[in-house]
């Protein structure tokens, strides 16, 4: 596999496989970082794809991401994903040798996120004889539910090593994660497990594997992760190549001037409109600033009063007619000046929330879930409130307002109304997990690019060029990422 991202900060081995000195706890480290910025364009990628981002018409029209115009030799995230699993394998490999087994079962953890986003994004994978170095040098592509499967396995057996080893203060310090907190990382194992068991809901007999597994996660005791976020966090500083990425990309320099791309990323009409209609006008605030952008001088203020008539989005994909100014960029929850050191967030305690609301009502006194469908969704969105930074004492109005898809009681149809306000709850933070589950539910329903005609969308990415040329044997062929859906996507 290749290695294609850039680690610099804190980066203390390029290849593991020739650096057998390497003490897995500095490994560990820098794998993490390299986590967070490796998620970056992906989630980005999922922000426009959802339906949540456009851009705006201070820049050309990007014709890959608004066009659905890409080929194997664009969205390549796999020689950087791949590469940073290397790491979290050398520290599987090397921790009971470096007595650092405390770090085994985290960097398991890991090593199954980033292999789920690697399905979510090009389905079949190479996963049972990857990152084996020079022993398979041309790895085989698994299907993509059995990696699912594996992952699952995967998680049970980092569990067990986490309850088996407590961290010390050595491999505690190694954990910008976590911060070295064994409960923690097995309540992080079980909510990735139950995001990978939902991912499936829909697929048709599928209900006979996942509600024994999610009977498993309540057997074990654990529970999923809580009133806080998972998040990564080196250190952040206010210096070149040492802040957070987010911050980095669409914010400000470590001088505090606004970077160009501060420009490019705007909410789209569709979600702005969305808020309004539903009255949701408090997280709306927090997903975006009001026209004009961030005040200099009041830092997480908008220039503009902070009113609902002062935010507008650009219809997804159009060419012109939306310079900078005319639309809400990305807001508070995500950008403030000066706000250079927020943890990276990885996954959210709203999104388990939305996933636990979903499987109480699909599966009802089939799982051993203690709460409710409406009980989930509605702490799914006081932490979507909590997270945003918006008035948590203003959620009840939503949850009580009568408002089809936003009210559980009044809604309709309640699993939509879960996607819907799960949708909503992913926007800025986890754009890529945003993508899969529109592509799994459907919903909710957006407006189409005009820069397209079909009722195409996109449904995956390309294996890049760099594994075509280098493993091309066992590349999947007739993929088209307009019509070739990820195994869980049924419809």
């Amino acid at each position: 596999m290749g290695s294609g991202c850039k680690k610099s900060f804190l980066d203390v081995n390029t290849n593991p496989n020739s650096l057998p000195t390497a003490t897995p706890n500095y490994v560990m480290t820098n794998a993490m970082n390299v986590t967070a910025a490796n998620m970056l364009n992906p989630n980005e990628t999922g922000q426009y794809w959802s339906g949540q981002w456009t851009q705006s018409n201070g820049y050309i029209l990007s014709t890959t991401y608004f066009s659905y115009i890409y080929t194997n030799g664009d969205f390549n995230y796999w020689d950087g994903y791949y590469d940073n699993l290397e790491d979290y394998q050398y520290v599987i490999d090397n921790a009971d040798a470096n007595k650092m087994s405390a770090l085994k079962g985290p960097a398991k953890v890991m090593k199954a996120m980033l292999f789920q986003q690697l399905v979510d994004l090009y389905g079949d994978i190479p996963f049972s004889d990857a990152l084996k170095g020079v022993g398979s040098l041309a790895p085989k592509f698994d299907n993509q539910k059995t990696v699912y499967e594996g992952l699952i396995t995967l998680l049970d057996d980092a569990i067990k090593d986490i309850k088996a080893n407590p961290f010390t203060t050595a491999t505690a310090a190694a954990d910008i994660t976590l911060k070295g907190n064994n409960t923690k990382w097995v309540r992080f194992a079980n909510s990735l497990k139950l995001r990978i068991l939902m991912h499936q809901s829909r697929i048709a007999g599928r209900d006979a594997y996942i509600i024994p597994e999610i009977n498993k996660i309540v057997t074990e005791g654990s529970g999923f992760i809580v009133g806080e976020d998972v998040g990564i966090n080196p250190g952040y500083a206010p210096n070149a190549g040492q802040l957070n990425p987010i911050y980095d990309r669409w914010g400000y320099d470590a001088t505090g001037a606004k970077r160009a791309l501060n420009n490019y990323p705007r909410l789209t009409k569709f979600f702005v409109d969305m808020l309004k209609s539903t009255n949701d006008t408090f997280r709306l605030k927090r997903l975006g600033y009001a026209l004009g952008g961030e005040s200099g001088s009041n830092p997480g203020k908008s220039v503009n009063a902070e009113l609902a008539s002062n935010y507008a989005g650009i219809p997804f994909g159009v060419s012109s007619g939306f310079l900078p100014s005319a639309a809400s960029a990305p807001g508070p929850s995500i950008i403030v000046k000066g706000r250079y050191n927020d943890n990276f967030i990885i996954l959210t305690a709203t999104e388990i929330q939305f996933d636990l609301a979903e499987a109480k009502q699909r599966y009802g006194a089939a799982v051993n879930l203690t709460g409710t469908a409406q009980s989930y969704y509605n702490e799914g969105i006081n932490q979507s409130f909590r997270l945003l930074g918006a008035d948590q004492s203003k959620a009840a109005e939503l949850q009580n307002s009568g408002i089809n898809n936003v009210d559980f009681a009044a809604s309709t149809d309640k699993l939509a109304a879960i996607a819907t306000q799960k949708w909503i709850a992913e926007a800025n933070f986890q754009g890529l997990e945003a993508w899969t589950e529109y592509r799994k539910s459907n919903l909710p329903v957006t407006p189409q690019t005009p820069q397209v005609t079909s009722t195409d969308r996109p449904l995956r990415v390309y294996v890049p060029n760099t594994e075509s040329a280098s493993n091309g044997a066992n590349v999947p062929t007739g993929i088209d990422a307009l019509k070739t859906r990820i195994f869980w996507d049924v419809d």
